[in-house]
């Protein structure tokens, strides 16, 4: 569904598991760090809010979105974590540089998703405007970190229910 017909913040709070015990990563692009700073703290507002410890939330930052991967491999590889988030903003310009840059994302998150143990939730927000990478990053449509956040943790109970 496209997010003009739903509210990225918009989640019913009693479907999402305590998250007191997870593990989180996130990585967090520099780049159009207006938005991704916001997309962050909707993330960590959200994952506190479902119980997650302070402790238990591990942040990093990348210079650009196309090395979100290699941040989200990484942390997989030297941290015990149950789940890591990427957070990055790619705004359309007047080159292809937009369409490289979302698809490498986008693979290589799908990539760490299916040749790995750990989720890593896309919290990728790929725009036309700076506008529509506001209304999405806490503006009127919500925000993205919000519902990466609770994925997230939806991701690790699931995985969890699995190994049990």
């Amino acid at each position: 569904m496209a997010t003009a017909y739903h509210n990225l913040s918009d989640y019913d709070f009693n479907s999402v598991p305590r998250a007191e015990e997870m593990k989180f990563g996130i990585v967090v692009s520099e780049w159009n760090s207006k938005v991704t700073r916001a997309l962050l703290d909707g993330a960590l507002s959200t994952l506190k809010k479902h119980g997650a410890k302070t402790e238990n939330i591990f942040v990093k930052t990348v210079p650009g979105s196309f090395e979100l991967v290699f941040g989200a491999n990484q942390m997989i590889e030297y941290s015990d974590l149950d789940a890591v988030i990427i957070l990055g903003c790619v705004i359309k310009g007047d080159t292809p540089h937009f369409d490289y840059v979302c698809m490498g994302v986008t693979q290589g998150v799908a990539q760490l998703n299916v040749n790995g143990d750990v989720p890593v939730i896309y919290g990728l927000i790929t725009t036309n405007t700076m506008e529509q990478a506001e209304d999405r990053s806490g503006g009127k449509l919500g925000n993205k970190g919000d519902e990466c956040a609770i994925t997230a943790i939806k991701m690790i109970d699931f995985a969890w229910s699995l190994s049990k």
